[in-house]
């Protein structure tokens, strides 16, 4: 593992990992020059409670992600509470995609703030791999004003795992004939994808660092998890053999959540906002032209999630019958526990049929009422039209949500 020049000038396979630097907060303190240098904590809205993300020198502070803001500011007094700008982060995030796609198309967009490059049919024409990372680099800073960090390898984990050793502005390079032995000694659980469940089991059969997983036959991985077992063997040997995903796959889920102001019991409230997040949930099935029949509805207490997954009677994409969904989890499921979190998700979205099933009832109406809604919203702003009760949502301003893309069915805030 190196920051320099590696020994041999053409690579097999290269991969870079573009991963930005605090992003939403680097934003902020780009767009806010007095900012720079000084701990910047966003939030979801000026009411928000909950760190989305905070600066590198909020960080140094022990800020992190998830913390409450009042915890926050007991360990630096003087963290500065932004509100996020959900759009002017998706406008800085489309820049980047968009000049990186100027060095190679292979690319595949991992985040809202990450990006895979494949540049190993681009050696002849940009040079080696180390200069090619460079390139990217200086890239993003072109169009963005702001710095990131680069891993580069010959696969996308170890790439992913050199991205996060030295942050911020940092490139590190682990040519692909060294990967394996770099990650000898690094544990299991550092590499993208091994969490706790996987690495629970792989700790049960006496693999801890990924210089463990030669003495555990692949067929062990691959009975208990398949496919995805048989990737870990080699990506633990710094081989990840998984191409780059260039194309937005069909969503496998659609939702929506919003957190609430904490141990709010008020019937009217978590109807408001199971109403908005039914709304949101199905103007985004509609763009897109589909449509579920299986949702989940969820309520976070402090105990955890309670909820359920109900079925529609026939698949849909109207926020009518979702939210008629919702009533009936909060009827059956919710006890009068304090709820501080909402969540509304479509769960097997399909493509919208096109023609009127045998026992649905009349919905042409209704359908011809949320294509006006949608029309109206397109042209003047989410929610210019919506139901009454609406009025009375949470003036919180939407997030962006990590898996966001500038294409496809993931634009969407």
């Amino acid at each position: 593992m190196k920051d320099g020049v590696s020994d041999r000038a053409t690579w097999p396979r290269a991969i870079i990992l573009v991963d930005m630097n605090a992003f939403f907060a680097s934003v902020e303190q780009r767009d806010r020059p007095e900012w720079r240098g000084r701990p910047v904590a966003v939030t979801n809205g000026r009411q928000g409670t909950c760190i989305i993300t905070s600066s590198y020198e909020a960080r140094a502070y022990g800020i992190k992600t998830g913390m409450r803001l009042k915890q926050g500011r007991q360990l630096c007094p003087g963290l500065i509470q932004c509100p996020a700008n959900p759009k002017r982060y998706a406008e800085t995030s489309t820049a980047i995609m968009d000049g990186l796609a100027e060095i190679t198309p292979d690319m595949e967009i991992f985040s809202v703030d990450e990006a895979f490059l494949d540049v190993t049919h681009c050696q002849r024409l940009l040079g080696p791999p180390e200069q090619i990372a460079q390139l990217a680099k200086r890239k993003v800073f072109e169009v963005s004003g702001l710095l990131c960090s680069a891993g580069l390898s010959g696969d996308k984990t170890t790439a992913k795992y050199a991205a996060k050793l030295h942050k911020p502005n940092g490139l590190t390079i682990i040519p692909p004939w060294e990967a394996e032995q770099c990650l000898k000694n690094v544990p299991v659980t550092e590499l993208c994808g091994i969490a706790e469940g996987i690495g629970g089991f792989l700790a049960q059969h006496g693999v801890y660092v990924c210089g463990d997983m030669k003495q555990l036959p692949i067929s062990v991985l691959a009975r208990r998890f398949g496919n995805l077992g048989r990737r870990i063997w080699y990506m633990a040997q710094g081989r990840d053999p998984e191409p780059l995903q260039t194309t937005v796959a069909a969503p496998k889920s659609i939702g929506h959540g919003k957190v609430m102001p904490p141990d709010t019991r008020e019937l009217e409230v978590i109807l408001i906002y199971l109403l908005h997040m039914s709304e949101k949930v199905a103007t985004r099935l509609r763009r897109h032209e589909l449509q579920a029949s299986r949702f989940f509805i969820g309520l976070r207490a402090q105990e955890g999630w309670i909820g359920d997954k109900p079925h529609c009677a026939i698949p849909t994409n109207d926020g009518r019958l979702i939210m008629a969904l919702c009533r009936q989890t909060l009827h059956e499921q919710w006890k009068g526990e304090g709820i501080h979190q909402v969540q509304v998700t479509a769960l097997n979205p399909q493509p919208s049929c096109g023609q009127i099933e045998l026992f649905a009832s009349d919905t042409g109406k209704h359908d011809a009422v949320n294509n006006i809604m949608d029309q109206i919203n397109q042209r003047y702003g989410e929610f210019s039209l919506a139901p009454a009760r609406l009025l009375n949502r949470s003036s919180m301003p939407n997030v962006i949500a990590p898996a966001w893309k500038p294409q496809g069915h993931r634009q969407t805030i």
